[in-house]
């Protein structure tokens, strides 16, 4: 077994196993934390309804909130959107997507989704500067924001390494496209127990908090 068949078959099922239990793990406890019924009388009624106005509301940052964090709000929904279509819509991708899900679905053109993972990578560089240039952001950021920035990085670099066929230290083709799903593996292992589950966690989590307010009469 060389290394691309590593990588497309034990590598990969391991992380998928990985990811799939860990996201049910983290899911799981996380509803588990609000069965205790609450028996105080609520102040408000409606609560669902006020449950959707917080995923609304705290999705967009008040408008004086947002005159200092534009970067990060804009940037932070760019690099999103981008990197999911470079991954969902790039037409190589998708022979990959079929082997496991036994469906497939339409495809941007190559071009268009290298750009999206072009922007995807340029902002993930910029928000990794960021932290490292500024005192409050370097101050404020633990080991787990460098990993998960790293480690989003990776598939997007390696991936445009191995569509243009940049051979560094003399590598083969299949070497730098192990690296490539090799590199997604990897991402898939820390997603669950990093700061990117909260791709699961934001919005239930919004809608738990705009409940509880409701409840206590407070408008979220």
């Amino acid at each position: 077994m060389n290394l691309l068949e590593f990588a497309r078959g034990p590598a990969f099922q391991f992380s998928l196993i990985v990811f799939v239990f860990g996201v049910v793990w983290r899911l799981t406890g996380t509803f588990l934390m609000y069965r205790r019924r609450d028996l105080s009388r609520p102040r408000r009624d409606r609560l669902v309804p006020a449950g959707f106005r917080s995923i609304l509301m705290r999705s967009v940052p008040d408008h004086e909130l947002e005159k200092r964090i534009v970067f990060q709000h804009v940037s932070g929904y760019a690099w999103h959107i981008a990197f999911f279509v470079s991954l969902l819509l790039f037409g190589p991708h998708l022979p990959f997507f079929q082997q496991f899900l036994g469906f497939g679905w339409p495809t941007l053109p190559n071009t268009i989704a290298l750009l999206a993972g072009a922007l995807a990578l340029a902002i993930l560089f910029a928000l990794l500067w960021r932290r490292f240039t500024r005192p409050v952001m370097r101050l404020l950021s633990k080991p787990d924001d460098y990993i998960s920035i790293v480690l989003t990085m990776l598939p997007l670099i390696t991936g445009f390494m191995a569509y243009a066929r940049v051979m560094p230290f003399g590598m083969r083709y299949e070497t730098i496209l192990a690296l490539h799903l090799l590199s997604f593996c990897a991402l898939l292992v820390w997603f669950p127990f990093g700061k990117l589950m909260h791709l699961f966690l934001a919005f239930p989590s919004r809608f738990q908090a705009g409940v509880l307010l409701q409840r206590k009469g407070v408008k979220a």
